[in-house]
């Protein structure tokens, strides 16, 4: 998530199916380009380095992707956004095998003629539903995932249906022994969806690690947490390090301190969930 655009018909966009306009243009602050969503940064590529990951809470699922075991990965990614992370591991990890569910078919068409994936990439965009596409993946992908990735968002919203108890079993279904869930979670002050949202998957997934910049993990302001979990203990050790060393400095809360941080929450289940809080516009000013 970063800041609001003023509309230039002289970039690459298109009309997206919800009526909003997605847009690809150079980035103002760095290297490569961003897709923006209805004036809303939704992702960053730098397509001479897959491994330039700009935005912080990205770098930070970098971070724990790299923990993971050496070697090819597969992976399923929810939300394809301009494809960054799937860049990444298949800069990082040749030979990975991945999948990617968007529900827009007119952005990923954008997204593949003006910012193409290497060619060659065993990478495969599937158009539909979220939560519709993990149901209907090949059957071969059930318990055997490395790696899967929720970072959806209807606008600057995650979408209810993709905050439940029920839909984080239909991931967790997915994973092999050892393999890892990496969901993003935007929120405010006092945190209170973040912190439905890590009791929710740690009721499936017990073994959680939260990721975020120290002011956005204390409640002060509002911004992204990486929410890490898995049925085995998580490869987090030289994760703090990694962290504190900024830019912006960031933090895990692990065991105690993430049991704290969800402590009294109430999990999310398909009957009461609500899509994530929209952030103030001026959120994404700089």
């Amino acid at each position: 998530m970063g800041r609001t655009r003023s509309r230039d018909t002289e970039h690459p966009q298109v009309r997206l199916d919800h009526g909003g306009i997605a847009s690809i243009i150079p980035s103002e602050f760095t290297s490569g380009f961003e897709l923006i969503v209805d004036g809303t940064p939704q992702s960053h590529v730098d397509l001479d380095d897959p491994t330039h990951l700009h935005f912080e809470y990205i770098v930070r699922m970098g971070a724990v992707i790299d923990q993971l075991p050496p070697g090819p990965l597969t992976a399923v990614h929810l939300g394809a956004g301009a494809l960054t992370i799937p860049r990444y591991i298949e800069s990082t990890r040749p030979g990975s095998r991945q999948q990617v569910i968007e529900l827009e078919a007119p952005l990923a068409q954008l997204v593949r003629e003006h910012l193409p994936l290497p060619k060659g990439a065993p990478i495969r965009i599937r158009i539909g539903d979220a939560r519709e596409g993990v149901a209907k993946l090949p059957s071969g992908l059930q318990a055997s995932c490395d790696l899967v990735v929720s970072d959806v968002y209807s606008g600057a919203q995650t979408p209810a249906h993709l905050t439940s108890v029920e839909f984080y079993r239909e991931l967790a279904e997915l994973l092999a022994p050892g393999g890892v869930l990496l969901v993003n979670v935007a929120d405010g002050p006092g945190l209170a969806f973040a912190r439905r949202q890590a009791a929710t998957i740690a009721h499936v997934l017990p073994e959680i690690g939260i990721l975020a910049d120290t002011q956005v993990l204390k409640g002060r302001r509002f911004g992204n947490l990486v929410v890490a979990a898995s049925a085995a203990p998580l490869p987090t050790e030289w994760l703090p390090r990694i962290l504190a060393a900024g830019p912006h400095p960031a933090k895990i809360a692990q065991g105690a301190e993430a049991d704290a941080f969800f402590h009294g929450a109430r999990i999310v289940t398909d009957a009461d969930a609500i899509a994530s809080p929209r952030p103030d516009a001026s959120l994404f000013l700089r």
